[in-house]
């Protein structure tokens, strides 16, 4: 189905992308192509956490691209694989690469995308569909400017609730507080609002560095809707916020002068909301264009999710330029 046929003047059912406020449903309309769909996109001019940073000049923010492949899951795994509407979705490891951030400047008009998105492996459970992994290609006018792999699962809710309640039971869950006033200042993590900022405090020895997560459950783009463990975006964030404040640290560049060009990550356990988070960063050399940093998310020695960013000095980044970084 071409791209020219799908239409922007209005959201796709919150329902189908799991989303509660109109404003985080950022899918427009979808249609088959293949074995998969194609579907359309708008993304956010003017959005309290996704256009908050420092960046000249002003970018859609990668992970924005990311939080639409996710939308483009959910929907492609009720649509395409028919999973129920009722199924909790659990989100196993996603890569993305911007192979062009030309595109991605916000301009005077919204930007429209078109996401080719088909299922590449579908895992079955009792003859039913309950996985997938999915290929996504980005475009913005016809031309493809970031490429994506997502792999979940889903499962009904009594099973995940079954499976949360015995995890659970295993640890020692004494609740704490969250001291969200306690965070870095903005300009040392690239945001301008203070309410973005999920590190508070980070120490640094040598090329490493471990940044310490804050979750704030009030956010409303990291937690749009109630959840029972930490938010995948949260994780996102954490994880850019660490990259850009180790490459300021371990190598003095300015987080304002700094795009996420890549981006590889792997979601291990559930992050609990009572226990302590941490994000330990491995910052590599600095090259031609940019730098790579590896992390770990860590609960109480445990690793929760593992991720690489690549990080570019410029903002237009060649393809091979950013192909270059994520093998750093």
């Amino acid at each position: 189905m071409a791209a020219t046929q799908l239409g922007y003047s209005s959201t796709v059912p919150r329902a189908l992308v799991h989303r509660e406020a109109l404003a985080e449903v950022f899918l427009t309309d979808y249609q088959p192509q293949g074995d998969g769909l194609s579907v359309a996109a708008q993304l956010p001019r003017t959005h309290s956490y996704y256009n908050d940073h420092t960046s000249n000049p002003a970018l859609y923010d990668p992970l924005v691209i990311m939080e639409v492949l996710r939308q483009c899951g959910i929907l492609a795994s009720h649509c395409l694989l028919d999973a129920p509407q009722e199924s909790s979705m659990v989100f196993d490891a996603a890569t993305l690469d911007v192979l062009d951030m030309r595109p991605l400047r916000i301009g005077a008009r919204p930007t429209h995308v078109t996401v080719d998105f088909q299922p590449e492996q579908v895992k079955q459970r009792g003859g039913r569909a309950s996985g997938a992994v999915f290929r996504a290609s980005v475009s913005v006018d016809g031309a493809v400017v970031a490429q994506g792999c997502l792999e979940w699962r889903w499962m009904t809710r009594r099973t995940w609730q079954a499976l949360r309640e015995r995890a659970r039971a295993s640890l020692d869950l004494t609740p704490r507080a969250h001291l969200t006033e306690l965070r870095l200042p903005t300009y040392l993590v690239g945001r301008g609002s203070a309410q973005n900022v999920v590190l508070a405090g980070a120490e640094v020895e040598g090329d490493q560095v471990t940044g310490h997560v804050v979750v704030d459950r009030d956010h409303p783009g990291l937690f749009d809707h109630p959840l029972d463990h930490i938010s995948g975006a949260l994780m996102f964030e954490a994880f850019r916020q660490t990259a850009l404040y180790a490459a300021s640290e371990v190598h003095g560049l300015a987080p304002r002068g700094l795009v996420v060009t890549s981006v590889a990550t792997e979601f291990l356990r559930v992050g609990e909301f009572e226990l302590p988070t941490d994000c330990r960063a491995r910052v590599g050399a600095v090259g031609t264009d940019g730098v790579a940093v590896t992390m770990d998310m860590v609960q109480e020695e445990h690793t929760i999710a593992t991720a690489r960013f690549g990080l570019a000095r410029s903002c237009f980044v060649a393809p091979a330029a950013a192909a270059e970084l994520v093998s750093v």
